[in-house]
């Protein structure tokens, strides 16, 4: 999985200032601890499913309060922040900052982003795996990762006529 701005998916981890278990190991690094089966997590895990597009943690807890879902905005943050760590989420980092969240496949992938309407299309991308790796062979980095994200305005919001300008 891959997520932008080293968030979630393929996390190298630790970095400084993080312990991971030395006991704990797989074929893909630290075995990822299992997580309990909460109501707050059925609720939001119930919303990811339902799109096909990354998501804040503001609008999964305003479609929650829509639906009657008494969770509080800080439980659906770190939710989210655990089933990312889970690898049950890919996130990204949004052009104002913020992490949005989206149920994707498993397996080494990109994500085509639309600005206007959050459209996410995945990728693969076996150029970009090749640049990485020459790239890194170049400077003599081994054990390398990378994220990619590609944004851009999809098909359908390219043919909407632009917004008129403010008066």
């Amino acid at each position: 999985m891959t997520s932008g701005a080293g968030l979630g998916g393929d996390d190298p981890g630790p970095y400084p200032g993080q312990v991971s278990d030395p006991n704990a190991s797989g074929p893909d690094g630290p075995a990822k601890a299992p997580q309990r089966k909460t109501r707050q997590r059925t609720a939001v895990g119930s919303i990811l499913a339902g799109s096909n597009q990354f998501r804040t943690a503001s609008q999964i807890h305003d479609e929650l309060r829509h639906q009657g879902e008494n969770i509080g905005l800080t439980t659906v943050y770190r939710t989210l922040q655990l089933m990312a760590g889970g690898d049950e989420l890919d996130s990204i980092r949004t052009d104002d900052g913020e992490t949005a969240y989206r149920r994707c496949s498993t397996g080494h992938h990109h994500h085509l982003v639309c600005r206007s309407c959050g459209r996410t299309v995945e990728v693969a991308g076996p150029a970009i795996e090749s640049w990485t790796t020459q790239i890194a062979d170049e400077h003599g980095f081994t054990d390398v990762q990378h994220h990619l994200e590609i944004f851009g305005t999809c098909a359908d919001c390219a043919a909407l006529p632009a917004p008129a300008p403010p008066d």
